[in-house]
């Protein structure tokens, strides 16, 4: 009864988003937004259709669901756009990966210690699952017609990459946080972040290399079409996922290497259906998820809490990333308007759910801590999901040009 609810809810919600997609794109709205919106509605709080336990007390499914949706979404943005643009944006997604997350993670861990009172090793541990940017929440922020109309090439590639490619290598980050809060020693940890990454990377080069050639050959003799070419991707990322957890590997990260070594290896050819998977995963791969986040949220944990994780999430918002942002602004090579919108779009999401259930299977992860993180969250899809087309405007106007080039139109 329960999956058949949550099947009627998403597939309601998806025809919907079919039929107004055009629109949504337009409205200070999100996809993301308007199923955590339905999991409310449906969720045992209102409606009681969904009487599903809150995260904080099950949270196995949720985890579940959140490897398959970021091992989809990493293998869409990497094969969003040619290798050769991926090169090129080699530094500036350096810099934030090796500079500004350490850095998020930092001042994330100092807020929630400083507004919640928890130790250390509880603020660390939730400063490292909400460090990385959320490739699922920042694809509806950069993909589609009026992303592509209103911002630079540039910045969406930046922002997509980054969001990729962090997603897995915030593992080492969540791994120290275990060993430093938990029983795990600090050679334990650099032993398992090691053998997770660097296994992640090999895998992923392998996977994506075979599928590039397998698919090169099938076009060769004209087996390869448009439909089945879709549906081979998504399959390899779920092949890599499969493997990865066999042998207790980084997914995510393994998914995304496995993109790039495709994206280098195939014939190009399949570059429209690629950018399907995109409006795919933005569109309706996201519905599920959603759903069961909002219906699983954890509102008496927050009524415990009080105002501190109203207060912390919105601090978390304002000073997680846009002031280091503007301050590798010059690094970054970045003009103020581009420092701005990357600064304020780098959402906390479905990345970050992934790591508090992580830390919840390797922990027990206490109320609190997860409370405080799914409530940022939420604060993020809805305050993203929000300012997502008035953001685009106001960079239009900040630049006095569309992305085209074309000068902006007043009135």
């Amino acid at each position: 009864m329960t999956l058949d609810v949550l099947l009627i809810a998403t597939g309601a919600l998806g025809v919907l988003v079919a039929a107004l997609s055009a629109r949504i794109r337009r409205l200070p709205v999100s996809e993301p937004l308007l199923a955590l919106v339905v999991g409310v509605l449906v969720g045992p709080e209102v409606l009681r259709a969904l009487p599903l336990p809150p995260i904080t007390t099950e949270h196995a499914s949720v985890h579940d669901a959140t490897r398959i949706l970021l091992v989809i979404s990493v293998m869409g943005v990497a094969l969003r756009y040619p290798f050769g643009s991926v090169r090129a944006q080699l530094r500036p997604v350096s810099i934030l990966l090796l500079v500004a997350m350490p850095a998020m993670t930092l001042v994330s861990t100092g807020l929630t210690a400083a507004i919640l009172g928890v130790t250390l090793g509880a603020a660390l541990l939730l400063g490292t699952a909400i460090c990385p940017t959320d490739p699922v929440l920042a694809s509806s922020v950069v993909t589609g017609k009026p992303a592509e109309e209103d911002l630079p090439a540039r910045d969406r590639q930046i922002l997509s990459l980054e969001s990729a490619a962090n997603d897995g290598l915030a593992l080492p980050f969540v791994l120290a946080a275990v060993a430093f809060a938990g029983p795990m020693t600090a050679g334990q940890a650099v032993a398992e972040a090691l053998w997770q990454v660097t296994g992640a990377v090999a895998l992923g080069v392998l996977a994506g290399w075979l599928g590039g050639r397998a698919l090169r050959t099938g076009d060769e003799y004209g087996a390869a079409s448009h439909g089945p070419m879709l549906l081979f991707t998504v399959l390899l990322a779920l092949l890599v996922l499969g493997l990865s957890g066999v042998l207790h590997l980084d997914g995510v990260l393994a998914a995304f290497v496995a993109g790039l070594a495709f994206n280098l290896t195939s014939t190009g050819s399949e570059r429209t259906a690629d950018l399907e998977i995109d409006e795919a995963v933005n569109r309706f791969a996201v519905l599920p998820m959603f759903v069961l986040l909002g219906a699983t949220l954890p509102w008496s944990v927050w009524g415990e809490l009080g105002w501190a994780a109203i207060l912390l999430s919105v601090a978390v918002l304002l000073f997680r990333r846009m002031p280091v942002l503007l301050l590798l602004k010059r690094p970054l090579r970045l003009g103020w308007p581009d420092a701005l919108y990357l600064g304020w779009f780098g959402p906390v999401g479905v990345s970050a759910v992934f790591y508090l259930t992580l830390e919840a299977e390797e922990l027990g992860l206490s109320d609190t801590v997860m409370g405080a993180g799914i409530m940022i969250v939420v604060a993020s899809t809805v305050a993203h999901g929000v300012t997502s087309s008035t953001g685009r405007l106001l960079y239009r106007r900040l630049t006095g040009e569309t992305a085209t080039g074309q000068p902006v139109l007043e009135g």
